[in-house]
């Protein structure tokens, strides 16, 4: 059986990276082969993201355990993947996550292969996204802007450009992960 590919889901904040990959979780729903994985985040959820809500205390004890595949912080948040997830990537299974590209490099020396795909939009629109979930003040929201065009350059493997409708993106992204899947099949 062949290792599963875990395809990275980078772009700024307000990019539509969890739209795309909920309404790619309902196109492939039933689909054996694709995992979507959710977050673990030190957060409240919300209508807006699909994650589980932990307590600092809580990140902290699945860190101290290895129960985490991956993780990060940003924004005063800390985020992670289950280690449950690397099991399914041993059983063939892809695991689609959204992450922050800080942790590419670790990603891609822990867990190949691995697949970059980036979800971008304008600077125009990003503001306005993030302005309308109504989770940041201005100047959380200016700094959000801001650290996008701070971080280093990373090598993406696929590209998806969420400037227009949404139908417009997933389709983008679901021809992304037919070619994955299509590069994986067989024994």
């Amino acid at each position: 059986m062949r290792r599963g590919t875990l395809i990275l889901i980078v772009g700024p904040s307000g990019a539509g990276k969890d739209r795309i990959i909920a309404a790619a979780r309902e196109r492939f729903a039933g689909d054996p082969r694709l995992v979507f994985a959710r977050r673990l985040i030190t957060r409240p959820a919300d209508e807006n993201e699909r994650h589980l809500a932990v307590t600092d205390s809580e990140f902290a004890e699945l860190h101290r355990a290895g129960d985490l595949m991956l993780r990060w912080h940003a924004h005063n948040v800390d985020y992670g993947l289950s280690m449950s997830l690397a099991g399914a990537l041993e059983h063939g299974h892809h695991v689609i996550a959204n992450v922050s590209r800080t942790i590419i490099v670790e990603a891609r020396r822990r867990f190949p292969p691995i697949a970059v795909v980036e979800i971008t939009a304008s600077p125009d629109k990003l503001a306005a996204r993030l302005a309308a979930r109504g989770r940041e003040s201005f100047s959380e929201i200016d700094s959000r802007l801001t650290r996008t065009g701070a971080l280093s350059p990373y090598d993406a493997d696929f590209l998806v450009d969420n400037n227009g409708a949404l139908a417009t993106a997933l389709d983008r992204f679901t021809a992304i992960l037919n070619e994955i899947l299509g590069q994986t099949a067989g024994p």
